[in-house]
């Protein structure tokens, strides 16, 4: 089991940049793949980026491709997710969650652990 706590989210102005990261405590980190997802209020939660257990899948939303980085180290138990270009549509509550099982994946289903989230906000 590994339980997840996302930082760095905040109010950031149209075009600026922001990382937000995820920590994950419990077992074997290195195990799991990885995914950042959002959900804008009253919208459902969507995929924004996945990343495999040793870096070697990523997957991308449309809508961020070009703008946003996953990474991860799996020494320190984190995953990162970096946003440039941020536009007013990424405002959300962006959530990390994690999958013990070897493939990547954007479907919310497949995840089994899911942080508590953190808010990002970009103005109009």
């Amino acid at each position: 089991q590994v339980q997840l706590a996302e930082s760095g989210g905040g109010l950031v102005q149209a075009g600026g940049s922001l990382r937000v990261s995820c920590a994950a405590s419990g077992r074997a980190f290195s195990m799991y793949a990885m995914g950042w997802f959002r959900q804008a209020p009253g919208k459902e939660r969507e995929f924004v980026a996945a990343i495999s257990r040793n870096t070697a899948s990523i997957k991308y939303a449309d809508s961020v491709k070009g703008r946003f980085t996953i990474s991860r180290d799996n020494a320190k138990n984190t995953v990162y997710l970096q946003m440039n270009s941020l536009k007013h549509e990424d405002t959300a509550v962006y959530y990390c969650a994690a999958h013990p099982r070897g493939w990547n994946t954007d479907r919310l289903s497949e995840y089994d652990y899911w942080g508590q989230g953190t808010q990002v906000t970009v103005p109009s």
